[in-house]
């Protein structure tokens, strides 16, 4: 077996989303795969519709029912325990793919010994195989054979797994496996899978639809949500040291702990959250301190950071009630001048 894409799949039948995105994976033009659909107890008739494709294609798709709602770390995983391909891709069951992305990303392979090989993607608002806004994805400098410096560069920019097919060595030998029960799984993993690799390359072109839609997890804020970036980060955090690899690459995967777990986490808390808690912005600026208290000197931050969040992070630093009111009054502001 070629390749194997797993799809986690949880409530996706409303507006056929699950049926848009099958026929994407049925319609590839290569022939040696599989299709691995995980149903993570859903509460809907999602188990029922992949049972019928099933039943219609059985020589190509693999149904798995989760005894337990794992979330998609979970059914990622039960995927990859009954995965036969050489490759392993992923695709989220509200997206889908152009008919001849995995054989593309597979010549790739072929052509070049790439353990690891992404393309682009395009966001559309509706279920259609026309292109929308191109979005690129991990860039050409990152690309060969990945030293010192281009692991550097992938810790800082590991790119969206969807996007990409995995030799399976990179999860097999490495024992690398998802994280269950959070939301942001992928945040915890993805530039692990890239320092276990020895060479990445990729297709220029935007072979994956990503549909945009309000219930899309990065669109809902919570706090629950929010507890599991960070929770995501410091399982990112535990492997790197655990692995290795934080002694050679410190700086890099502390400007990632804090660009995950305090920066990404605290803004889309404090702009997106309906009901925000102080104690909860204590909390967060608690466990930044705890894993990179000397986080201001970091390369990456003084670089990257642009001067108004620099300012915002200051202040946070200095006292956890300044910083949430002045946010709060801050956000309120923008809200009633600009309608945002």
């Amino acid at each position: 077996m070629k390749l194997s894409i797993i799809v986690p799949v949880y409530n996706m039948v409303a507006d056929g989303k699950l049926d848009f995105c099958m026929q994407s994976l049925l319609n590839q033009t290569i022939e040696d795969y599989e299709i691995i659909a995980v149903d993570d107890k859903s509460t809907d008739s999602s188990l029922s519709v992949l049972e019928a494709w099933r039943e219609q294609f059985p020589e190509k798709i693999k149904v798995i029912a989760s005894p337990e709602n794992r979330r998609q770390g979970g059914a990622k995983n039960l995927g990859l325990a009954a995965a036969a391909g050489t490759w392993i891709g992923f695709m989220d069951s509200d997206d889908w793919a152009a008919p001849d992305m995995y054989e593309k990303l597979l010549n790739k392979a072929e052509q070049t010994g790439a353990d690891i090989v992404g393309c682009d993607y395009t966001l559309v608002h509706e279920k259609t195989m026309n292109q929308g806004k191109y979005c690129r994805n991990n860039y050409l400098e990152q690309t060969g054979v990945l030293d010192t410096d281009k692991h550097k560069k992938m810790i800082l920019d590991p790119g969206s797994m969807v996007i990409k097919i995995y030799h399976r060595d990179i999860f097999f030998k490495n024992e690398i496996r998802f994280p269950e029960h959070i939301f942001y799984e992928d945040n915890a993993i993805a530039a692990i899978t890239m320092l276990c690799a020895g060479k990445f390359e990729k297709v220029e072109e935007a072979l994956y639809y990503y549909f945009q839609h309000s219930a899309s997890t990065v669109h809902v804020i919570s706090e629950e949500r929010c507890r599991d970036r960070m929770k995501a980060s410091e399982i990112f955090m535990e492997e790197c040291r655990k692995r290795g690899f934080y002694e050679k690459y410190k700086e890099e995967i502390d400007y990632k702990f804090f660009e995950l777990f305090y920066k990404n986490t605290l803004f889309s808390y404090m702009q997106g959250c309906k009901k925000k808690k102080l104690s909860f912005v204590r909390e967060i600026k608690r466990g930044l301190l705890e894993q990179v208290p000397d986080f201001p000197g970091n390369q990456y931050y003084m670089q990257y950071t642009d001067t108004e969040n620099k300012k915002l992070i200051r202040m946070h630093m200095k006292s956890d009630l300044y910083f949430y009111v002045y946010y709060k009054l801050l956000h309120l502001y923008r809200r009633v001048r600009y309608g945002g």
